[in-house]
């Protein structure tokens, strides 16, 4: 809810909130997702390099985040701390592959934590662009305006390297340039309520607080089994958006840069109706079923692209890629609706801090994996991904205990 007293947002803040998620995706698809995944193959960097890259981030985000995000409830003021944030990144971003190659790696780490603890300070202002009545429809807006954003990334790059032939450096400013645009007016036409400041929290009090989140959250049935089994069908879904399946698509099945684009194309095309239909399904099944109906169909993708990459049957890369594309615009409808059933109202936000914690740990895990299975193990990409499938099958038989596990409360309490 919005601060007591306080006006409804002008609607020109509320569209600058939404642009924002679009410039997040932006970087999302068009630098972590293709490009940079593209240009590392160019190079003849190993996997493991963005790997690591990813995965050390993931652990900074882990401890950083959560401080930001407790300093900017302290102060009150959110917009300052994404405006940095995000500058940091576009900076970042911008520099790629202009500089040598391990600082072109050093400076998407930088970027990528710039990004990711803005992402938690952008999330908390959705109070300040929203009412309760429109709460919902407007942080729904923001996840399809951000599938725009990834059109506009995939055309910045098409424009830059297929058309203009420029090379990936300048395509790498070009793509933050485009961030940028979509980002600022958030950072002009936001305006926050002001209220006066509270002590701002130290790094080690954060981490006593998430620590008794955990131990609350255990008393909350089927809390921890949902959490334990987001984290491994996350661990396989942010690998794969992580760069990974650029890689693969272009190393294991044979596509040209252009072709991985058009597939990434498709995949995102898939998702805008994957998440409406998902919406439906979740109105009518609810939202548990629905989730493990979307992890089925993640095995079933996964399974088919190992069969791609054994048999060398590229065509079967435009069977994966929608297919993958619908399954993730599901997964991010229900799995949200799910945390929210599960959680107590009077704990809702504390619960999704550890529900975003659980995100980022497996963004650490995933591309850790990746790089021990192809470069420590010298196994085949294709393992790789059917250890993704494995990933994905533990999460949906972890869930499967999740509405005992609910029902047995409900009926201790009644």
């Amino acid at each position: 809810m919005g601060a007591p007293g306080a006006s409804s947002p002008s609607r020109l803040a509320t569209w600058s909130w939404i642009g924002y998620d679009l410039a997040n995706t932006i970087f999302a698809l068009g630098v972590i997702g293709l490009y940079f995944p593209s240009w590392l193959t160019s190079r003849g960097l190993p996997d493991s390099s963005l790997s690591l890259v990813e995965a050390t981030a993931g652990v900074v985000v882990v401890f950083l985040a959560p401080w930001v995000g407790a300093r900017t409830d302290a102060s009150g003021r959110r917009v300052p701390a994404l405006t940095a944030t995000t500058g940091i990144a576009v900076a970042a971003t911008a520099a790629l592959g202009w500089v040598p190659e391990w600082l072109s790696l050093v400076l998407l780490g930088v970027a990528l934590v710039a990004f990711n603890t803005g992402s938690v300070v952008y999330d908390a202002l959705l109070p300040v662009v929203s009412t309760p009545a429109t709460r919902g429809r407007v942080s729904g807006l923001g996840v399809g305006v951000g599938y725009v954003g990834s059109f506009i990334g995939l055309g910045i790059g098409t424009v830059a390297i297929e058309v203009l032939d420029l090379g990936y450096p300048p395509t790498f400013t070009l793509l933050a340039a485009g961030v940028l645009v979509f980002a600022w007016p958030a950072f002009v036409f936001i305006a926050e309520p002001s209220r006066p400041p509270r002590p701002a929290p130290r790094l080690g009090e954060v981490f006593v607080r998430l620590l008794r989140s955990w131990r609350r959250a255990a008393t909350f049935p089927g809390m921890v089994r949902f959490l334990v089994g987001r984290f491994l069908y996350t661990d396989a879904i942010n690998t794969l958006i992580g760069g990974f399946l650029a890689i693969y698509a272009i190393q294991e099945l044979g596509l040209e840069p252009a072709q991985t684009t058009a597939l990434l194309a498709a995949a995102i095309a898939a998702a805008i109706p994957g998440s409406f239909v998902a919406g439906w399904a979740v109105s009518r099944f609810g939202a548990l079923r629905v989730l493990r109906a979307t992890l089925v169909v993640w095995v079933f993708a996964l399974a088919i692209g190992v069969v791609a990459g054994t048999d060398g049957v590229s065509a079967l890369a435009w069977v994966i890629g929608p297919l993958g594309g619908a399954a993730l615009g599901a997964t991010w409808t229900s799995d949200r609706v799910v945390m929210t059933d599960i959680s107590p109202p009077e704990h809702l936000g504390e619960m999704y801090g550890l529900y975003a914690t659980v995100g980022r740990f497996a963004t650490i895990l995933g591309p850790l994996v990746w790089a021990l299975v192809v470069d420590v193990l010298d196994l085949p990409r294709t393992a790789a991904l059917g250890t993704l499938g494995v990933f994905v099958l533990a999460g949906f038989v972890v869930l499967g205990g999740l509405r005992r596990a609910v029902t047995a409360a409900d009926r201790a309490s009644g």
